[in-house]
């Protein structure tokens, strides 16, 4: 295997990875504060299916975004008026990969938002800030670090996803081969040497991106009050 090849998957995957976890920042933020904040008729169930894709088989999952993404599914007359085929590209990839990641932010970012006191949302909202500006100068300041932490996992979820993206996305070489699809294709091909170039590639994603968080989670954190005699 070339270099080239390595950092074109390398690449590849860096950026699957980086838009799954763009695409799922906005609305784990937006389910998993209603889930600390409220409570209703359902709430269990409602946590159960956001935590079905990880226990759910990913090709199982892979085949409902085939189904639901393809010029057959519901979404099917909107792609075909766009002139767009989603399934069996990078963003049918990222897709898949938001989905298998989004559990794992939206659980970190619920107990994030549950451990920011209330009292201190009310006292903002009594100084005249209304809910949006009290969730983005308090609530979100004061759970960065567990929406951080989340948003980490979620992105090295995505840096290994493989089972839903195979599906979805197939094996292109240059279209849709990340890192975890290029290994198994050169496990089948039996290019060992190329999988374990490709299995360290992956390590080192994988190790920066927890070293990143770890290290964050590290620093000490700024809190309301005077400081501590």
């Amino acid at each position: 295997m070339s270099g080239s090849e390595l950092l074109s998957m390398t690449g590849l995957t860096l950026q699957v990875a980086l838009i799954a976890t763009t695409l799922s920042l906005p609305f784990a933020l937006a389910i998993a504060h209603a889930l600390a904040r409220h409570e209703f008729t359902g709430k269990p169930l409602l946590q159960a299916l956001l935590a079905l894709p990880m226990v759910l088989p990913p090709v199982a999952i892979g085949i409902g975004l085939l189904l639901a993404l393809g010029r057959r599914g519901p979404l099917g007359p909107l792609w075909e008026t766009l002139g767009v085929d989603l399934v069996f590209s990078w963003w049918a990839a990222a897709i898949a990969a938001a989905v298998v990641g989004f559990p794992l932010l939206v659980r970190a970012c619920e107990q994030a938002f549950g451990d920011v006191d209330p009292r201190l949302e009310r006292v903002s909202r009594s100084l005249g800030l209304g809910p949006w500006q009290t969730f983005w100068r308090v609530t979100l300041p004061l759970a960065r670090r567990g929406v951080l932490y989340g948003v980490v996992l979620a992105f090295s979820r995505a840096l290994g996803e493989f089972g839903a993206t195979a599906i979805v996305a197939g094996i292109l070489p240059g279209r849709t081969e990340t890192l975890a699809l290029g290994i198994y294709s050169r496990v089948q091909l039996g290019n060992d040497a190329g999988a374990l170039a490709l299995c360290a590639a992956s390590f080192v994603l994988a190790l920066s991106a927890m070293l990143v968080a770890e290290t964050w989670l590290r620093r000490p954190s700024r809190r309301f009050g005077p400081p501590p005699p």
